[in-house]
């Protein structure tokens, strides 16, 4: 079964570094596109990054170019989001996916505040 662990939230101050972190299970890690979501209360979880099964194509939303580069590490079955320059707007849950599986982790969140 596919299962989706991520790593790597917490508090920081706007401005800050993040760097989170999907451990992947249960699928052939390789041959998947994978991504990273977001969602706040209320509204619907967006995708903001995502990885082709072979590097390096990559798309960022709009949102976040510029400042969250998405990497993947298929030997190690992980795949990681880079976020700096972080502002009030990205707190949030993070999740990570392979957007063709129907399974989702728990998320981590993210809160930037001063």
């Amino acid at each position: 079964q596919e299962q989706f662990v991520e790593s790597g939230g917490g508090w920081v101050q706007p401005g800050g570094s993040l760097r989170l972190s999907c451990a992947a299970s249960g699928f052939a890690f390789d041959d998947y596109n994978l991504a990273w979501y977001r969602q706040t209360p209320g509204k619907a979880r967006e995708e903001i990054a995502w990885i082709a099964s072979t590097e390096p194509t990559t798309t960022i939303a709009d949102s976040v170019k510029g400042r969250f580069f998405i990497s993947r590490d298929n030997a190690k079955r992980m795949f990681y989001l880079q976020m700096n320059n972080l502002k009030s707007e990205d707190t949030a849950v993070y999740y990570c996916t392979a957007p063709s599986l129907s399974a989702w982790g728990h998320g981590t969140q993210v809160m930037v505040s001063s």
